[in-house]
């Protein structure tokens, strides 16, 4: 019996070959879950342990000790659980504004057409730089902003409306995505002088509005795809019955797309949930988060392995504990876009 994509199923193979591909399969769970485990025997190391290893096996090749955890969870204590908190609500909380901003942006991408005309966008992007550039020389946050949407205003409808050129939806959706190509040192410098300038060097806002900014783009380009493999007809339906589009999203669009924003979630919470490199431009002491706690375990002595393990192991326990709870729904988000047409 084959599949509808032509495939044959594993049920269709021979012994050997399903002997081959289970011992493929085994080789590679191996791979993958090697890292955990040797984290888990490290964390139970005396320095003097993980020096003179390697040693495998717990109570066969060595003793295990809890002097590690000791370390991390007891003396150290509060060094610990700042930036354990800060990584939790950095991560959940721009992880959940992106999600939310980026779905919206993506379903009118999909459902509506747009002609962005290039001179709006233009003096959009211009008022925005004398803004910034008022910021940067002094001015008060708000009295720039304001004087930026003034003038904005004023040359949108005295020469925006001039250029006729426009981009399109799709021409939005890869502009956002081109956002990513930029590598992040190339904006470390310019975001410590914005944040600087306003006050927010240290502050877990600062690290919640960057990751929002740099993860919308994903949101949008994930969900994007996502909304365009649902079926029209149940919206049309909705439509004729009366349904506004506030109505059709809440009770239609969004419960079936379920999966999709699951999968879209646990995606932008691990690039949040990890990220190192702005977090150690943006931050010093109040604000760090466990990236920036893992990489600090790097003493005179060299790097504490024993010590490194242990927060790792703390660190990416709620993440896969909730990929875990949420498989069915990843599995199905993930297929969904996947199948598209």
């Amino acid at each position: 019996m084959r599949n509808p994509f032509g495939r044959r199923s594993a049920t269709d193979l021979s012994p050997p070959a399903k002997l081959g591909a289970f011992i493929v399969l085994l080789v590679w769970a191996f791979i993958v879950l090697f890292p955990i485990y040797w984290l888990i025997v490290t964390s139970f190391k005396t320095p003097y342990q993980v020096d003179k290893g390697p040693f495998y096996v717990p109570f066969v090749d060595f003793q295990p000790t809890l002097d590690a955890w000791r370390y991390i969870l007891v003396e150290l204590g509060n060094d610990t659980l700042r930036p354990y908190t800060n990584t939790v609500i950095v991560g959940l909380s721009s992880s959940v504004i992106a999600l939310v901003l980026g779905s919206f942006a993506a379903y009118a991408l999909v459902r509506f057409t747009y002609r962005a005309r290039l001179g709006i966008i233009g003096l959009g992007i211009g008022a925005g730089a004398f803004a910034l550039v008022a910021v940067i020389m002094g001015a008060p946050p708000l009295l720039a902003i304001a004087s930026a949407v003034a003038i904005f205003a004023i040359l949108a409808q005295a020469v925006g409306r001039r250029f006729t050129r426009a981009m399109g939806n799709s021409d939005i959706a890869f502009w956002l995505i081109s956002q990513r190509i930029l590598p992040p040192i190339a904006i470390a410098v310019p975001l410590y002088v914005l944040y600087q300038q306003v006050g927010l060097l240290d502050n877990i806002a600062a690290l919640i509005i960057t990751y929002v900014a740099a993860n919308l783009p994903i949101v949008v380009w994930l969900m994007r795809d996502y909304f365009a493999s649902l079926p029209r007809e149940l919206e049309e339906s909705a439509a004729v019955d009366g349904a506004s589009i506030y109505r059709i999203v809440r009770s239609i669009v969004l419960p079936i797309s379920v999966p999709g924003l699951v999968a879209t979630f646990l995606i932008v919470l691990i690039f949040a949930w990890n990220e190192f490199l702005i977090a150690l431009v943006l931050t010093s002491a109040e604000a760090q988060t466990m990236p920036l706690q893992v990489a600090a375990q790097n003493a005179t002595r060299g790097p504490q392995w024993w010590a490194m393990s242990v927060l790792i192991l703390i660190m990416i326990a709620p993440v896969v504990i909730m990929a875990i709870l949420l498989e069915r729904y990843i599995t199905r988000g993930i297929l969904v876009g996947a199948l598209k047409g």
